[in-house]
């Protein structure tokens, strides 16, 4: 099982976290929400849980639960910038069908 980082998002999770002052790394999740089941979660990481796996790539670690891995596993976390908007993207194959605004997905 594991989870990749671009280089855009590594970069912007380090930038994150020095701005920050504290922090081990990202946390990236699932939780049940929207119209298509799940959504994804993000979260900075102070402490590792019982349990947690660890990535890490470009300096930069994300951790995820062993629950959310299920549904993760072989996702490419990403950071793009389209126009005006930016954000973080996740390629997930997962991933068998998503909502219209792209907010949740199902596996």
């Amino acid at each position: 099982m594991a989870i990749t980082i671009t280089e855009a998002a590594a970069s912007r999770v380090a930038t994150f976290l020095e701005n920050r002052g504290k922090g081990i790394g990202l946390r990236l999740g699932v939780r049940t929400s929207g119209c298509s089941g799940m959504a994804y979660v993000l979260e900075f990481v102070d402490e590792l849980d019982e349990g947690d796996q660890v990535f890490e790539q470009q300096g930069v670690k994300v951790i995820i639960d062993p629950k959310s891995l299920v549904y993760l596993d072989g996702t490419e976390l990403d950071f793009a910038k389209e126009g005006l908007n930016e954000g973080f993207q996740f390629n997930n194959p997962n991933v068998s069908s998503e909502c219209g605004c792209g907010e949740s997905f199902n596996v």
